[in-house]
């Protein structure tokens, strides 16, 4: 189990705010990937050893998120989806007014 701060470092490599979806992670270490692959750096010991940063940060980011426990009571999905509250609210009183 990683700590906090190994979480939190894996994050900042990436350059991801506090939240971030699983698509955004992959997003972000291909873009890093294809910045700094060995191939692309003509075998730079520096692109290799950025190369095993990268691929360590991704490998606990996606575990942290493999193993993530998700919330599904009531209060959970308001916090997740926001938004859906209001446009249930909406949706459901648009005659209510009439």
């Amino acid at each position: 189990m990683a700590s906090f701060e190994e979480i939190d470092e894996a994050r900042k490599i990436f350059g991801l705010g506090e939240a971030a979806t699983s698509k955004e992670i992959r997003n972000a270490y291909r873009r890093l990937a294809r910045h700094h692959h060995p191939d692309r750096c003509n075998g730079d010991a520096q692109g290799e050893e950025v190369m095993k940063k990268l691929n360590r940060a991704y490998k606990l980011l996606e575990d942290y998120c493999r193993n993530y426990k998700y919330g599904f009571r009531r209060e959970d999905v308001r916090r997740t989806y926001p938004d859906e509250e209001y446009i249930r609210k909406w949706r459901d009183n648009w005659f209510d007014s009439i």
